[in-house]
């Protein structure tokens, strides 16, 4: 079933189960994160960076930036999440497909260059404990992104 409004949540990290319907927006890891809104139930996840999506908020109301298309997905959804109101796009072809991927390809590797650039000027803190064995949302984050990347 799609959806027509998605209701966001302000998380510290994600849940365990994401719920239909529902955005969950982490300032913590720069994440916003929602099952599919045509209904197929695959997890969606937008990193919210320069080189990825923006979340603009105001008093509960929220809206992602650019549109979403899940074009790795079997169900190809593409819409835009505007005031909690999912917006449905039009379909492209594969080949407006294969550009905006690779768009997004070369943005996000900006986007890495930088933040590599901005890393060996200043070093990162150690992780704050060695022993922690569950995978954190920037790994999960990152493993998506690659998933992505090579779809």
């Amino acid at each position: 079933m799609r959806h027509h409004m998605i209701r966001p949540e302000f998380v510290e990290s994600a849940p365990t189960q994401l719920s239909d319907g529902v955005i969950y927006i982490s300032d913590r890891f720069r994440t916003a994160l929602h099952k599919c809104c045509c209904g197929c139930g695959r997890e969606v996840v937008t990193p919210l960076n320069p080189a990825g999506w923006s979340c603009k908020r105001d008093d509960g109301i929220v809206t992602l930036k650019p549109s979403i298309g899940n074009w790795s997905f079997p169900c190809k959804s593409h819409y835009f999440i505007i005031k909690n109101e999912v917006v449905w796009a039009k379909t492209m072809s594969a080949r407006q497909i294969s550009a905006v991927k690779a768009r997004d390809a070369r943005d996000q590797q900006v986007y890495i260059n930088r933040c590599n650039q901005a890393k060996s000027v200043t070093e990162l803190p150690a992780p704050s404990s060695p022993t922690d064995s569950a995978p954190s949302w920037l790994s999960i984050l990152e493993k998506a992104i690659r998933r992505w990347l090579s779809a």
